[in-house]
């Protein structure tokens, strides 16, 4: 028993489980091995019972134990030697650390050193059938309880855990050649030292490095290059901003000059818009991986202070790259998401995210993730931070394993990344790496972490750097010499020096040379558009017809559809044939055509595929087959470019990120993602806030992504009603105070000047082209469109052909076309609006007589805010009163954005007058009779020509 002292204090009695849990009989069963087996006195199973199914039968007999004695929960994690890595110092009594235990199992100090029969299920044994009780315990603690933590007996596949027991418990798996060990001390050396260089040369600076984990580094290059080795061509990986600037020196190899003028203050901005700080930007990188000697393009993906919100971003990219390569199994583009324990933890996107894994549309065939775990999240201690014993626990809920390592071993963590891409390659599924380390300064540069945690700073203050642990390793082993690793910490600071000084010649920062998406050949060469004009949207009529026959047509033989779905198609056959459309019709058209045209058309979203209101039914199934479907969307043309449209789980921050990333990755596709309801969206307002209002302004990244917004007030209650359009609006970068010069490029010059596009149009034609105005543009722009809901089914709201042929275009405002028109000066009053309201408007207007008093303008597109036609409308009717209507309350809506506007271009000579509801919290009441009175309260206004007299403005 005097052996069984030295092993450590905290045996782990899980790994013999790991050794049984799989193929093991039942109680009342014998040994399956060949020799017969050792035998013990009064043994549970009988006296021919094996030790390990002894062992696995008292876990039967005590669930407990089971779930909560693991190898993983007492293995040396933390390099401090001070932390449970799982927050729980408790060593349940049955583990066998003493000889009093070993009674526990009817076993004595004896049959340490008899010889059992190994199962087949392990891997211990390696050439051997047979191994002392002594021996099992020594190496089952060596794979699972020392510096590599492994969870994975979770996954409720044997293939794949037996594949992970043969990687970690194969005797001398974790054998690395000189060369290996060489490499990755000059990994180490370069990771070290660039954080040393930065911090002599601007110790005052914040720079979020990655001290106490600088075996980051030589991790993430082990897992690209065995990802490479195994034939990946593209990683895509996304990070927060701790060590950021390390992986784009060592990783990335972003020009180190390019890295160190960021620091300094005079740097002048060469490119429009605000710029982010250093440690935000992204990059993006071909080059020539050294240790395969293949090609590999990195992509490092710009991202916000927002810790996590990156990931679905990540993953959409991904997505489209894997789309647009034909690379349906993940084997030539992977991605890699680098996080911080607390916020892998905390951040709820985590778990979106995962939830998109395995998702047939959504699936990226697997990704690495790595776990930064600094066991500290600023100033909070892990045990106020999360309930769950580790920050990884949420990867469980995937299947993913989990591979706890200390980061104070760089051998370990290199196997146990080589390791994981292999898991990736093999499996197609998710894994994750968590590095235990910790954080040598303050949540930044500039903070004093003794404040909080003086006990964990003390001793950090007293560890050893991990480069020189390795480094006296390796030179006491022969395998380096002194002078050689000082010649390489001295190549690595000189490399740093020249590129320091060649940094001061850097006067001017070009953000564009930070793109983490750059599309080749779809701008000119400095970055412009190649025009500054955009064609006609409309179509040949015969293109309209043809995509309106098979939009009522079911493209397969022998498949049965829904009796109501039969009647919605021959509905869509009648329009066809009267030459108009409906809201949906009008939709199939504009992503038909598109199709035709080689653009690939990809809608996103929760139950998009019929649509919430059961208008679009974009894909049929079969009554009578079950999973049998058809998207006639597909089989409009032989040769025409995919359309994808796929419900998505029920999120929005995670699934508009990933629809986000998705369009980064080609300007020639349409992507678009659907909220449920408009109002949902703000459940993915940090997307909106932190991506699509600001990305351009922030990493020069163009984006033409489509938001379709469900927005009216129809007395459905306030969480069905707003799509919020204020927010929109006051996000919109054009000055209100600003008199625009009307050239002849000012329509297509105001959109590229603008961040983003909102628009809420009033008729299917509308809506028609200014989608496929968003691909025919020579730039690309966020989209926003609040879409109606009772207007896909009015009978007013249809559009004819002739507003879609070949010639016709997009209209940002709609004028006046009825009898208000015929005598302009005889008009009194004047209403702009936007969106549905007009139908209310028109349908009063004739109820009260006044369509020769009374003229209407719809806005179908908001903003950037079109001044020349605003102009032209007030112009045209110079004596009538100028109202601005909208169904929404005074402080939400469009009021607020176009007021200050219309002044402008008015010149402050005549107000613009609001009709509408009343300013309130909620955007919407949820009592129907209330609604239907703020109704015709503010109808009653519109057409009261005696409401204003008197009042100033």
């Amino acid at each position: 028993m005097s052996q069984l002292r030295l092993l450590p204090p905290r045996l782990g009695v899980q790994a013999v489980r790991l050794l049984s849990a799989r193929g093991i009989p039942g109680p009342g069963l014998r040994s399956r091995s060949s020799g017969p087996p050792a035998t013990f006195p009064g043994g549970r199973g009988g006296g021919d019972s094996s030790y390990v199914e002894e062992m696995y039968f008292a876990w039967l007999e005590n669930p407990r134990s089971v779930h909560q004695i693991r190898g993983h929960h007492v293995a040396q994690l933390d390099p401090l030697g001070i932390l449970d890595a799982d927050l729980d110092s408790f060593v349940p009594s049955d583990l066998i650390t003493t000889i009093d235990k070993l009674a526990f199992y009817d076993l004595q100090e004896a049959d340490l050193d008899k010889e059992f029969q190994l199962p087949t299920t392990t891997f211990i044994g390696g050439s051997e059938n047979t191994l002392s009780l002594r021996e099992i315990i020594r190496r089952l603690e060596s794979t699972y309880c020392q510096h590599i933590g492994l969870e994975f007996m979770f996954i409720n596949d044997v293939e794949q855990c037996q594949w992970i027991r043969q990687k970690f418990e194969t005797p001398g798996v974790m054998q690395f050649s000189s060369e290996e060990k060489r490499t990755l001390l000059a990994r180490l050396v370069r990771s070290m030292r660039f954080e040393d260089f930065l911090a002599r040369k601007w110790s005052s600076e914040k720079r979020f490095g990655l001290e106490g984990c600088e075996v980051m580094i030589p991790a993430l290059k082990t897992i690209i290059d065995k990802s490479s080795e195994m034939g990946i061509e593209n990683v895509i990986l996304g990070m927060p901003h701790r060590g950021r600037l390390n992986v784009l020196a060592n990783v990335i190899r972003k020009d180190l000059e390019q890295i160190f003028c960021q620091f300094d203050p005079k740097l002048e901005a060469a490119d429009e818009g605000s710029g982010d700080v250093k440690y935000h930007l992204g990059m993006y990188h071909e080059r020539i991986n050294r240790v395969t000697n293949r090609n590999i393009t990195l992509s490092l993906v710009a991202n916000p202070s927002h810790l996590e919100a990156v990931d679905p971003v990540v993953q959409g990219k991904t997505k489209a790259e894997q789309f647009y390569r034909g690379d349906a199994q993940g084997k030539k583009v992977m991605s890699i998401l680098v996080h911080g324990d607390a916020a892998f933890a905390g951040q709820g996107v985590v778990y979106e995210t995962f939830h998109l894994s395995d998702l047939p549309s959504y699936t990226t065939n697997g990704t690495v993730h790595v776990v930064v775990n600094n066991q500290i999240g600023f100033t909070t201690d892990p045990r106020m931070a999360r309930s769950s014993p580790y920050p990884t626990d949420v990867a469980r809920v995937v299947n993913a394993p989990i591979f706890h390592v200390n980061a104070d071993d760089p051998e370990a963590v290199i196997y146990v990344c080589s390791v994981a891409a292999e898991w990736r390659n093999t499996f197609n599924k998710d894994v994750v790496v968590d590095l235990v380390c910790y954080r040598r300064r303050g949540h930044n540069e500039m903070d004093e972490p003794m404040f909080t945690q003086p006990l964990m700073y003390k001793q950090i203050h007293k560890q050893v750097p991990v480069l020189k642990k390795y480094a006296d390793k390796l030179i006491a082993e022969g395998t380096v010499t002194l002078q050689e690793f000082e010649e390489e910490i001295a190549k690595y600071d000189r490399i740093c020096e020249e590129a320091y000084g060649r940094s001061k010649d850097k006067k001017i920062l070009h953000i564009k040379h930070w793109l983490d998406s750059p599309w080749p050949g779809f701008f000119n060469v400095d970055g412009e558009p190649k025009s500054m004009t955009c064609p006609a949207t409309g179509i040949p009529e015969d293109m309209l017809t043809h995509i309106g026959n098979v939009a009522s047509s079911v493209p397969l033989e022998d498949f049965k559809i829904h009796t109501g779905l039969s009647r919605i198609l021959r509905g869509r056959a009648d329009m066809t044939k009267k030459r108009t459309v409906d809201w949906a019709l009008a939709e199939y058209m504009a992503f038909g055509s598109l199709l035709k045209e080689g653009i690939h058309v990809r809608l996103s979203g929760q139950d998009v595929e019929r649509g919430t209101f059961s208008h679009r039914h974009h894909v049929l199934h079969d009554q009578e087959v079950d999973r049998r479907t058809c998207v006639p969307m597909n089989h409009l043309w032989p040769d025409q470019a995919p359309y994808t449209v796929c419900n998505s789980s029920l999120s929005e921050y995670g699934v508009l990120g990933f629809e986000l990333g998705y369009a980064m990755a080609s300007p020639n596709a349409l992507v678009l993602w659907e909220a449920q309801f408009g109002d949902f969206h703000n459940t993915a307002q940090c997307i909106i806030d932190q991506f699509i209002s600001t990305g351009q302004a922030k990493w020069v990244r163009h984006n033409g992504i489509v938001l379709l917004l469900p927005h009216g007030m129809e007395g459905m209650g306030p969480e069905h009603s707003s799509a919020r359009p204020e927010r929109f609006l006051q996000m919109s970068n054009d000055d209100s105070d600003a008199y625009p010069v009307f050239t002849k490029d000012f329509e297509v010059s105001q959109l590229y000047d603008c961040n983003w596009i909102v628009v809420n149009c009033s008729t299917p034609a509308s809506y028609f082209h200014v989608l496929r105005r968003q691909i025919l543009l020579p730039f690309r722009k966020p989209l926003i469109v609040f879409t109606p809901k009772s207007l896909l089914r009015h009978p007013e709201a249809k559009s004819s052909f002739d507003q879609m042929v070949s010639g016709t275009s997009f209209l940002r405002v709609i004028p006046e076309d009825g009898a208000a028109a015929q005598a302009p000066g005889q008009v009194r009053r004047l209403i702009f609006c936007t969106g549905k309201v007009y139908y209310d408007l028109v349908k009063e207007r004739s109820s009260q007589g006044l369509e020769g008093q009374v003229a209407i303008t719809r806005l179908e597109q908001i903003s950037p805010f079109p001044f020349d036609l605003i102009k032209q409308e007030a112009e045209r009717y110079p004596d009538a009163e100028l109202v601005w209507c909208q169904e929404e309350h005074k402080n939400m809506g469009y009021y607020d954005y176009i007021s200050p506007r219309f002044m402008t271009i008015l010149g402050q000579a005549r107000p613009i007058w609001y009709v509408g509801r009343e300013p309130a919290a909620a955007p919407a009441t949820g009592n129907k009779n209330t609604h239907l009175v703020s109704l015709r309260k503010f109808l009653d206004t519109a057409f009261n020509l005696h409401a204003f007299e008197g009042k100033t403005f």
